[in-house]
């Protein structure tokens, strides 16, 4: 959950007290851009992505396979190309930092702890550059973020913590279960969830330049952690991104939102259970988590259906989508959402969701949808229910970036925008791919194919 879209400080209504500084540190939330395709390591190195749909806003396992998708957040493209620096110079910027945190109240003995043995990480910049040119299809995706091993991993997981799951799910109304499926796509119920010291983790892409915005504000909110003595330095240890613990809260995220479950007067989500489950709840639970209502359920939609409908930002109440021929894929029936949208991944070729409130709330700790698809269908088979019953159509091969950013170029070319070529799928390219298709009599499902992509070079001469 590294950056998230949350304002302001959390309501945290029934949430058990939160432990917070009297350092004047004031940490932000930032509203970094997402691009939704990459599904790149958190705890670990970043691996083929995910070709998915993304949310129509700007705004991260088996570990040898595939790791949290919470730093997709941070393998988004850069907005401009920069050289990759080395170790000159860390010295003075983390110098330079110091002063300034120094101004804003930061105490000596804080900075020392923090700095005193701050090391430059190059594997740090090499890991933040890497790109990967080859998407992975959300099957891919899916078949490891919700395999058996997962599943049998997490009923475990639940099992020896019953007692706190329940209270917490009692507690914030949110089911252990969700808690579960975060922590298994995070982390892989903290087998995973990374080995980089947060301050040198921060400090290397504050200084790299890259990133400095975020990481200073992250930086910023780390040494507020280390004030409140909730973990110290050595032990502060999470993904090459800044994100911590076992289901990977960035800093600004952990103060916000962390919560001391246990009681033991700090919030610890690297070795208390109780603090991680807490903590999870307390965030969803902040963010607009309903009560008693499912994040979503696979559907069946009608004939000639219009795919143009098919985007998280199309929204109708249960009863309106039935009207217009969406029906269950089983005897469970269609969850009753009064906003409601519904998501094809794989377009016509595949199956299709309808998801409510919940399932935008999941986005707020992950803004791709492939995630928030993977953390509900975890969920639903950590609660015992069936895994996706439609066929995904695996022999269509994924479109590399470089491939997709031609059909980009030759969509705007023919008249069917899609903005500027960035070799990402988003709604601008799904819209644009739905306009050739319908002006080439295909079905209009705007996902990308290498046959599709044959005809658009053929239409483009």
């Amino acid at each position: 959950m590294t950056i998230e879209s949350a304002r302001g400080l959390p309501d945290t209504g029934n949430a058990r007290p939160i432990r917070r500084s009297t350092m004047p540190i004031q940490p932000r939330h930032l509203l970094v851009p997402v691009f939704c395709l990459t599904v790149a390591a958190c705890a670990s190195e970043p691996v083929a992505s995910a070709t998915s749909q993304s949310t129509p806003t700007n705004t991260a396992n088996t570990p040898a396979a595939t790791t949290s998708a919470s730093e997709m957040r941070m393998s988004a493209p850069p907005a401009a190309a920069s050289t990759v620096r080395d170790s000159n110079g860390f010295d003075a910027w983390v110098s330079s930092f110091r002063q300034r945190a120094s101004a804003r109240g930061v105490s000596r003995q804080v900075l020392d702890e923090a700095f005193d043995r701050a090391t430059f990480q190059p594997r740090i910049i090499e890991l933040d550059r890497r790109q990967p040119e080859f998407t992975r299809a959300i099957w891919g995706y899916l078949d490891s973020a919700v395999s058996d091993t997962r599943v049998r991993q997490g009923r475990d997981k639940l099992a020896t913590h019953d007692a706190i799951g329940r209270e917490v799910e009692r507690h914030y109304g949110v089911p252990r279960t969700i808690i579960g499926a975060i922590w298994g796509v995070e982390s892989n119920y903290g087998g995973n969830f990374g080995s980089y010291e947060t301050i040198d983790a921060l400090a290397t892409l504050g200084y790299d330049g890259r990133r400095t915005r975020f990481a200073e504000e992250q930086l910023y909110a780390a040494l507020e952690i280390l004030a409140n003595g909730d973990i110290d330095r050595d032990r502060m240890r999470g993904s090459w991104a800044g994100a911590m613990g076992h289901t990977q809260f960035i800093p600004t995220s952990f103060n916000a939102y962390a919560v001391d479950e246990d009681g033991d007067g700090r919030r610890d989500i690297w070795n208390s259970i109780a603090d991680v489950m807490g903590s999870t709840a307390n965030y969803l639970k902040s963010n607009g988590w309903q009560r008693g209502s499912t994040w979503g359920r696979e559907v069946v939609l009608p004939p000639n259906f219009d795919y143009a409908r098919a985007e998280l930002d199309t929204r109708r109440s249960t009863e309106a989508w039935r009207a217009a021929g969406v029906r269950a894929v089983d005897t469970r029936g269609l969850p009753a959402f009064e906003s409601a949208s519904i998501i094809a991944p794989a377009g016509d070729h595949g199956p299709a969701f309808m998801v409510g409130p919940n399932f935008r709330t999941i986005l707020r700790y992950n803004n791709a949808t492939s995630y928030a698809l993977a953390v509900g269908l975890l969920s639903d088979r950590l609660a015992g229910q069936p895994g996706v019953q439609g066929d995904w159509p695996r022999t269509l091969a994924s479109l590399s970036r470089t491939e997709i950013r031609e059909m980009q170029r030759l969509l705007n070319r023919l008249g069917h925008g899609t903005g500027t070529p960035d070799g990402i799928m988003g709604p601008n390219t799904r819209a644009g791919l739905r306009a050739f298709q319908r002006a080439n009599g295909m079905i209009a499902d705007g996902y990308p194919t290498h046959e599709l992509l044959r005809r658009i070079r053929a239409a483009a001469g």
